[in-house]
């Protein structure tokens, strides 16, 4: 393969003329005899047999031509942008073929590359620092939440529902004084102050007592996924049928060994304090990471390419999907229970591909700009070090992420360090 010429013809985008030479096209075509010839009949011949000269004479001289150059074009196209010094992007490629014989092969090809990018100011970025004092209150909140992991649900009949109380209700809801579809239950068990139901719903329960039966007024979100809802204001029949909280167990030394390896209370919120302070600092810098890449997609510079964000989402939706087999649901019948479409998920994402792309990009070029660059030793670490957090063959890690990216998370990786360590904290 030989790159004859690059040219720019719009944004982002590039022709190249790529040149194949005879003996690797007739290679790959003879590639292609061997692979379809067991299908072949020809008259005079058993099945599969047939010399490939006879096939080209019954069938024409480009038989084979087609999914030979099918072979050939991809490995071409991305050594060709290789040598022109073009970062290639997947998107869709105008293919023309321009000669196609025993001495050779031209190729036309327009695709799209990775856009030229300027980025200045990105040290010195100022950041709101996370405080990383631990207070007497943050440890009393962690111990409320193993209280109430080790609590026991007790039934109130002395007094109204109040928030976080479990109410048991039946509830039937009308809009214009008609039942809707998927407003009615009975006997359900509703968390005062989860959010779980739509806004008012459950402050409007709180305050009635056991066995009170009374309606409600609310709105539907203008945002709720049943279209003949949204907005709407509607009317709940509610009838409690019973209250019921958490009692929690008396915070003691007893408790203390019953749940930790310590023996006191002090010795048990030191380590509570030490936990939280570890866990704060971690939290800190996630948080300047958070705001160091909304400042450095504001500074990048760039016309990015859309097919740059569209393979992005793909990335996020593959993830999502993922993540919903490992918990044994497909992606197909999660939708079904959501109601989502895939033009739907994919609207769900795209601002996040967006940013991802722009930060992502950004770093690139600090990087580039920074001469931070991955060595071998570096990627094999890495290849190392994810074996061991999957639990697998190295080998196996090789298979499913290449060494190009590989390099290109650690740079990123590392010209985010930079760019964290050279923020200053807003005053």
């Amino acid at each position: 393969m030989s790159l004859k010429s690059s040219n720019k013809v719009e944004t982002n985008r590039y022709e190249l003329v790529i040149e194949i030479d005879g003996a690797a096209f007739m290679n790959a075509v003879n590639a292609v005899y061997k692979r379809q010839v067991k299908n072949i009949t020809i008259p005079g011949f058993r099945k599969g047999k047939a010399p490939r000269a006879i096939i080209e004479k019954e069938y024409g001289e480009g038989v084979f031509y087609e999914d030979a150059l099918k072979d050939l074009y991809p490995q071409a196209i991305e050594d060709a942008a290789k040598e022109a010094g073009l970062e290639l992007v997947r998107d869709n490629i105008d293919l023309d073929v321009e000669k196609a014989d025993k001495e050779g092969v031209v190729l036309k090809a327009v695709v799209t590359v990775e856009p030229e990018l300027a980025i200045d100011n990105y040290k010195g970025i100022a950041v709101k620092p996370m405080s990383l004092e631990i207070t007497d209150e943050d440890v009393d909140a962690d111990i409320k939440k193993v209280l109430q992991r080790n609590s026991r649900l007790v039934t109130v009949e002395d007094r109204a529902a109040e928030k976080d109380d479990i109410v048991v209700i039946d509830f039937k809801g009308l809009l214009d004084g008609e039942p809707f579809d998927g407003g009615t239950a009975e006997n359900y068990s509703l968390t005062l102050g989860s959010g779980a139901f739509i806004p008012g719903f459950e402050d409007a329960v709180i305050g009635h007592k056991t066995g009170e039966e009374f309606t409600i007024d609310v709105t539907f979100p203008e945002d709720y996924q049943v279209d003949e809802l949204k907005g709407k204001p509607v009317q709940f029949e509610i009838k409690l049928h019973e209250i019921k909280t958490h009692e929690l167990p008396e915070f003691d030394d007893e408790f203390v060994k019953d749940v930790s390896e310590f023996d006191t209370v002090d010795a048990y919120k030191a380590d509570v304090k030490e936990k939280l302070a570890k866990s704060r600092v971690e939290e800190a810098d996630s948080d300047k990471e958070r705001q160091v890449a909304e400042k450095l997609e504001a500074l990048l510079e760039a016309e990015i390419p859309e097919a740059m964000f569209n393979n992005q989402v793909d990335s996020i939706v593959d993830e999502f999907a993922m993540n919903l087999r490992s918990q044994g649901i497909d992606l197909e019948t999660y939708m079904q229970y959501t109601g989502l479409t895939v033009d739907k998920l994919r609207e769900t994402y795209y601002d996040r591909a967006v940013s991802q792309v722009k930060v992502r990009l950004a770093l690139k070029k600090i990087a580039e700009l920074e001469g931070i660059k991955a060595t071998d030793e570096d990627v094999e670490n890495k290849y190392n070090e994810l074996a061991e957090a999957y639990k697998v063959d190295v080998n196996r890690v090789k298979a499913a992420f290449s060494a190009k990216d590989i390099a290109s998370d650690i740079e990123a990786a590392r010209a985010m360090d930079l760019v964290k360590e050279n923020t200053v904290n807003e005053e």
